[in-house]
């Protein structure tokens, strides 16, 4: 069959149906396909990565007063881990577009899920800031590879929808997991000389580097390499690919890496990054100490009140996600998510004793956290050419990193005394605004067009 990147391959033409209508259900078809086949494989995988991750915001109702461990002990080594990521994403991120994804995310989770699992042994503060850290430097490279594999599949158009189901797997990790989480806790608590928080890093770590092997033998690392696909679906992919690539209004002068640190727009994507890293963070991190403290004991019912945020969070990030797949709007969508979230992040000290109420906050910032990341992660890859775009969509999540990092470390260590705390959060809140500003004023929307000019 002909075939042009101007005019992508005919599909099979419908008795019924004209020429344009018939592509424009074969790409419906085609990406359906590609979707079914890749993002529910990415999906649980983030679900175990983002469990891994935060699991410990609720195995600290225990383990803290177990170890002897203070709020500042455990803020810091909760934040620890993204200092691992720091130093390693971007080797990480560019060694993975060289030898692809496969090979990277079995290495990746093989290492993270081993670490994970050896967390049921710390007894030092000194012991648990290691691992932390360690599992920060498995782990780097995870979250910004699956956008780098998403978009050698989903041209910028289809980006967003895309972004926000895979970021299904937060809520739901969330959704399910805290409760799960506080189920094993409790009903696994004295088993084989083992307290209930030493089962959960057990058995929330194997699974992860388990997965990783499947990973290994299921994925494929690009659309020309896939055997699900034909001859025409793959040049039909590559092609709209190609056309998304001419769209783009800058070309790479310099180095690729050169190019990506002297881009100002750059540290703005990753300024606005670490302030929604930090909204995430504080929710993952304190949202079951702040069900705690406003009146619920019980560590099984603490896990089932934070599972509802996150639920929440889910209907209202595939709705804003489609939502501005179908207007092909990202700024806006993103940056009315941010500010929502921090109202309700900011509000959240005021309710404190109150747990209807501070459910429902943490429900809108939970919502608005998510959102933004849906549609925020369809920006860096439709503004950076090709040959940046590993080590640009890299750089982006250090710099989040690095702010979720300093963000919990900073919370751990104002919440000695209630009032410093609720300080924190206001001060969280005003910073993530700021984020969201940053973000409309640096990527106007003709930088950021991801549709046919």
């Amino acid at each position: 069959m002909a075939f042009s990147i101007d005019s992508p391959p005919a599909p099979p033409q419908g008795a019924s149906i004209g020429p344009a209508a018939a592509e424009a259900e074969y790409e419906r078809a085609l990406y359906r396909k590609v979707a079914l086949r890749i993002l529910p494989l990415l999906v649980f995988g983030y679900i175990l990565n983002y469990l891994d991750r935060i699991n410990i915001g609720i195995a600290q109702l225990e383990f803290k007063s177990d170890l002897g461990f203070s709020d500042a002990a455990y803020g810091l080594g909760a934040g620890l881990l993204f200092v691992g990521y720091v130093l390693f994403e971007i080797p990480s991120n560019l060694m993975l577009d060289r030898i692809g994804v496969r090979k990277t995310f079995l290495r990746i989770m093989l290492a993270w899920g081993l670490l994970s699992t050896l967390t049921m042994f710390v007894r030092t503060p000194v012991q648990f800031y290691a691992v932390r850290f360690l599992i920060g430097v498995a782990e780097a490279g995870f979250t910004p590879g699956i956008f780098l594999y998403l978009s050698y599949w989903f041209p910028a158009r289809r980006r967003a929808r895309m972004t926000s189901i895979f970021y299904l797997s937060i809520p739901i990790a969330a959704t399910v997991g805290t409760p799960v989480s506080g189920w094993i806790m409790h009903a696994f608590q004295g088993q084989f000389g083992l307290h209930g928080w030493q089962w959960l890093f057990l058995l929330e770590g194997l699974p992860s580097a388990l997965f990783g092997v499947v990973l290994f033998l299921v994925l494929s690392d690009r659309p020309e390499k896939a055997p699900w696909l034909d001859g025409t679906e793959r040049a039909f992919i590559l092609a709209d690919l190609e056309r998304d690539e001419n769209r783009k209004t800058r070309r790479v002068k310099h180095a690729p890496f050169r190019a990506v640190v002297s881009d100002p727009r750059v540290f703005c994507a990753g300024f606005t990054f670490a302030c929604s890293f930090s909204l995430g963070n504080t929710l993952a991190f304190w949202a079951p100490a702040v069900i705690r403290d406003s009146g619920i004991a019980h560590v099984v019912n603490v896990g089932v009140l934070a599972g509802i945020p996150a639920f929440v969070g889910i209907l209202v990030m595939l709705a804003v996600g489609r939502h501005s797949d179908r207007t092909l709007e990202r700024r806006w969508h993103a940056a009315v998510s941010l500010v929502c979230a921090a109202a309700a992040l900011a509000l959240l000290p005021l309710f404190r004793h109150d747990t209807v109420v501070a459910v429902a906050l943490l429900a809108v910032a939970s919502a608005g956290h998510y959102s933004c990341l849906s549609v925020f992660w369809s920006i860096p890859p439709t503004y950076l050419p090709r040959e940046t775009a590993a080590g640009g969509i890299a750089l982006i999540n250090v710099i989040g990193s690095l702010g979720g990092a300093l963000s919990t470390a900073a919370l751990g260590w104002m919440s000695r005394g209630a009032a410093g705390f609720g300080i924190g959060l206001v001060v969280l809140g005003a910073v993530v605004c700021c984020g969201a500003v940053v973000l409309l004023v640096s990527f106007p929307a003709r930088l950021i067009r991801s549709g046919p000019a």
